[in-house]
């Protein structure tokens, strides 16, 4: 594979994103395509995402990888995986270009199409787990595939129970996985339905002001009854299936096969315009100016995010380990000791 660096099309924690230029005519490399980067020291997940691609096989709903390899530059080696370059940016930045919100009738055909790509991706015995708009890439037409596979697992791998890992983005985990540090398949459904009131509103499902504590988010998500707010201008079809996709218990809650079936997305053949924003460098599927994903499998370098009180990004992703559930409730409950449940201090008032 002789190839040589392109421009720079986007830059996370996790390194940087190219154009990659072909040397010679090459079948390998379709035109133009995106080679993602990092040192090798750091570059654990970047593998993961390279193994799992090549193990759930060719999806029309899922990134094509290209391949990889190994370079040495300015006296490092540095991993490369070549993956499609998305003209359109993520689904996210066509959101933004869009005014801030799509239509019913986008929002129906784009979850059918992440549907499509769930069940490719559960049927090969995968889990996400970060799903979100940012990791939605979109394409020439308007077509959407899954991307960013770096924090995806096994299904039925199991997790610590004396440690808690936090796969993937806050806003986006389930009940179960902040709980029980579950994540299976349901985990992916339940950040769907996030996706889901984003497109439609704009926003984030949880109705967070206040996004300087992370813990607050969790306890939310985990703690009680509460559920993410149902957009009211949504259809009835649309309210029932966010209903099915936000449901506490991960036994009850709909499989992404079953979605599919469902009325709200039976009809999913609106296409989304995609807009290309005028840049002087184009736009990549890896081009997140909101958003940077960390790579570490350690504690240390996400517990910035993660510490009381510090601030964070809702959109940011991360894969932390910490000490055991005694520990994360002593985190949720603040080191000042046990939370007054019956002030309202603190707390975030969801009309």
């Amino acid at each position: 594979m002789d190839w040589i660096r392109g421009e720079s099309i986007g830059r996370g924690s996790f390194g940087t994103v190219n154009l990659a230029i072909p040397k010679t005519n090459s079948t390998q490399f379709s035109s133009p395509t995106a080679v993602k980067s990092c040192e090798v020291s750091t570059s654990s997940l970047l593998k993961n995402e390279k193994q799992i691609l090549d193990h759930i096989g060719s999806c029309p709903r899922i990134i094509h990888c290209l391949g990889d390899n190994y370079s040495f530059e300015n006296g490092s080696e540095y991993y490369n995986l070549f993956l499609e370059y998305a003209s359109g940016g993520s689904l996210y930045n066509q959101l933004q270009l869009h005014g801030g919100r799509f239509s019913e009738a986008v929002v129906r055909g784009c979850t059918r199409s992440i549907i499509e790509g769930l069940i490719h991706i559960h049927q090969n015995g995968f889990v996400h787990c970060d799903i979100k708009l940012q990791n939605i890439l979109v394409f020439k037409g308007g077509d959407i595939k899954i991307a960013d596979f770096g924090l995806s697992k096994k299904t039925g791998e199991k997790q610590s129970k004396t440690w808690f890992e936090c796969r993937g983005t806050p806003m986006f985990m389930s009940p179960e996985s902040i709980n029980d540090n579950e994540y299976e398949s349901a985990a992916d459904i339940w950040a769907l339905g996030c996706a889901v009131v984003e497109m439609v509103t704009g926003k984030p499902a949880w109705n967070i002001k206040n996004l300087s504590n992370i813990w607050s988010v969790f306890a939310r998500i985990a703690v009680g009854e509460e559920l993410p707010e149902i957009p009211n201008d949504l259809s009835q079809e649309g309210k029932d299936f966010l209903a099915k996709c936000f449901v506490k218990d991960p036994r009850k809650r709909w499989t992404a096969e079953m979605l599919l079936k469902h009325p709200f997305v039976a009809d999913g053949s609106v296409a989304l315009e995609c807009i290309n924003e005028k840049k002087s460098s184009p736009r990549s599927q890896f081009d997140f100016p909101d958003w940077a994903s960390n790579t570490t499998t350690t504690s240390v370098m996400c517990s910035s995010e993660l510490r009381e009180g510090s601030e964070w990004n809702y959109g940011s992703s991360c894969l932390s380990n910490f000490n055991s559930p005694a520990d994360r409730l002593r985190e949720i409950l603040t080191n000042h000791g046990p939370v007054n449940w019956s002030e309202s201090d603190g707390w975030i008032c969801v009309r």
